[in-house]
């Protein structure tokens, strides 16, 4: 299908007139019937669409001052992919309103292929959640959700921005609502030319010149809901982004390349929730396109489109006011074309039967126990569980701990690519061990989550003999760490403050080297503080990355060496219903790469402006 052709049916299809009246009941909608259920066992870090904009540039500036992930990026963005307790970009699931995203011919998500905008909430969990979300849930997930409401009347917001390296970034949202019936629509559009310098950093004898660097994406979310009955809804959601991302060069004479990314997600759920009883079944179709081109004006050089069909059915129900009986059936077919890949047209079906048992014992504690089945065409897959408590012993202490199995099955890529696709590769699995210890004082709360993982049979792509390179099962590697929060918020009248600060330390041992992994700095810490007085704003952000190796045998002299960056803004409310702000990025202009040989930019300005009507 053509992206472009069903973003003009959608609009011409489901456009409709907005009007209303404020009304005073509130009743929300989640597509993601399965995340407040997770909220009760896993700590989750929930990023509204207000921090959103303080990140505003793309969703890997977002993931690295707002989480723990380590975000690799080939310069701003260009290709980038996440790392989650030293685990890869394919061990971690991107999970959109409760649907597995990551692509079938990666096996993971590029995240600056991803939009930023048009989500009601960014959900960000370590750990393993196979049993729940599926292959590639392995280090964490990313979960991208929306909400519709009820009762709401019309709302809606304008958010404009112009920033440095010819870049502008604007986002339009409307919502409309009554008892029955929910809409809403969003529209973002970024651009930029993205030639940034860094002359510090000589590649060759030339000073870091970001040509060739351009970007541009284009977002388009819809979503509706209507109330059948008391007790049942029919709702629909949908997205499509269509993404270009220039590759760049070091020399203006370079060859110059681009790659073009168009995706489409649809979800049609129908949810049924009684006194005792609910059930969500969900129908979702989702395509994921990719265009290389090897010179900007010829034809693409090579390419694919992928399509899923995805049938999924989350029935819950509480036998007794204590225990609750979750069961979660999920079939797809995957299909796939390649051109100049290898990949000729391929199908895979995919099911998975899985069950939860969720005993609430008081308020003060409860366990959950879960089981999993996978079945994958051609594939053999493991059984998988998940064990999981939380305890409140004391009003300021609340321990929890999971135990789980996880996997992840090969990708298109790794098995079909030609040359070097390889039939008999086996499922990732890993063995995660977490825990966190929640403390509470007053308005302080810190979290401490040691934790410990085993993935076996990893799959790499090695150099082979015959001078292309090929997947492999290949060594074993084991990860373990602690991630750590804190965080202070205080209203004093007409003043109010947040403090957050976060602090990671990640173990990555290859098992046959026990030397640390790739890509996975051994500290990490992020830090933010919110300062508000009547109608002015004022933040500063921090980030902390420590020594990167880049090598396999923790080469000194390759490795990235570590940096700390710091952000500020500062914006205003006007009348209520308007907004305006400032932004500096990399204030202390500091020369920085997370990727080696691809620095990013110094310090950068944005002005911005939004308006709520």
């Amino acid at each position: 299908m053509n992206i472009k052709r069903s973003l003009v049916l959608f609009l011409s299809s489901y456009g409709c007139f907005l009007f209303g009246q404020e009304k005073s009941i509130d009743t929300i909608y989640i597509f993601d019937s399965q995340m407040n259920k997770v909220k009760q066992f896993h700590p989750i870090k929930i990023i509204t669409p207000s921090e959103i904009q303080k990140n505003s540039s793309n969703l890997s500036e977002l993931l690295r001052f707002q989480s723990d992930v380590y975000i690799k990026e080939n310069g701003r963005g260009a290709v980038s992919s996440p790392s989650f307790r030293g685990t890869t970009a394919q061990q971690t699931a991107f999970v959109w309103n409760g649907i597995n995203i990551n692509s079938n011919f990666l096996g993971q998500g590029d995240v600056n292929n991803i939009a930023l905008f048009g989500y009601d909430q960014i959900g960000v969990k370590a750990g393993g959640g196979s049993v729940t979300y599926g292959s590639g849930a392995i280090g964490g997930s990313i979960h991208l959700n929306n909400t519709l409401e009820f009762n709401k009347g019309f709302h809606g917001s304008l958010f404009s921005e112009a920033a440095s390296f010819g870049t502008y970034n604007n986002f339009v949202k409307g919502s409309y609502s009554n008892e029955k019936f929910s809409f809403k629509a969003s529209l973002n559009y970024a651009v930029s030319a993205n030639d940034y310098e860094v002359p510090e950093y000589i590649t060759g004898i030339t000073p870091f010149k970001n040509i060739n660097g351009r970007y541009y994406n284009t977002t388009f979310n819809v979503g509706a809901a209507y109330k059948i009955a008391n007790d049942q809804t029919i709702s629909w959601q949908s997205q499509v982004f269509d993404a270009s991302q220039h590759y760049p060069i070091y020399e203006p004479n370079g060859n110059r390349t681009k790659y073009n990314a168009q995706t489409l997600r649809s979800v049609i759920s129908w949810d049924v929730n009684k006194e005792n009883l609910s059930n969500s079944l969900k129908a979702a179709y989702t395509e994921d396109n990719f265009q290389y081109f090897s010179a900007l004006n010829l034809p693409k050089t090579s390419g694919a489109d992928g399509k899923n069909y995805i049938f999924k059915n989350d029935f819950n129900y509480f036998i007794t006011p204590k225990i609750n009986f979750n069961a979660i059936g999920e079939f797809q077919v995957n299909k796939a074309q390649g051109y100049e890949t290898g990949i000729g047209t391929i199908s895979r079906n995919v099911g998975s039967l899985a069950g939860m048992i969720r005993y609430f014992v008081n308020k003060d504690l409860r366990f959950e126990a879960g089981i999993k089945k996978d079945f994958v065409e051609g594939i053999s897959s493991p059984l998988l569980y998940s064990f999981s408590g939380k305890w409140t012993p004391l009003q300021w202490y609340q321990v929890s701990a999971s135990f789980s199995r996880n996997f992840r099955f090969p990708s298109f890529n790794d098995l079909y690519w030609q040359p070097g696709g390889n039939l008999d590769l086996k499922s990732e699995t890993s063995s995660n061990v977490d825990m966190n210890h929640e403390f509470r004082f007053g308005d302080f709360k810190i979290n401490l989550s040691p934790y410990y993982m085993e993935i076996k049979d990893l799959i790499r792509w090695l150099p082979t003999p015959y001078g292309y390179w090929a997947p492999v099962n290949t060594n074993n590697a084991e990860f373990y760490g602690l991630e750590s929060q804190v965080t202070w918020n205080k209203n004093f009248g007409r003043h109010g403050l947040k403090i957050n600060a976060g602090y990671t330390y990640s173990k990555s041992i290859n098992k046959d080297t026990r030397m640390q992994m790739t890509y996975v700095p051994l500290h990490k810490a992020v830090g933010a503080i919110d300062y508000r007085f009547d109608f002015m704003k004022i933040y500063a952000q921090a980030l902390i990355n420590g020594l990167t190796y880049t090598t396999t045998n923790e080469d000194r002299a390759t490795a990235i060496d570590s940096y700390v960056l710091l952000n500020a803004g500062v914006s205003a409310d006007i009348l209520k219903k308007y907004t305006l702000g400032f932004k500096v990025n990399n204030l202390t202009n500091t020369v920085y790469q997370t990727v080696i040989d691809y620095p990013m930019p110094k310090r950068n300005f944005s002005i911005y402006a939004t308006i709520n009507f």
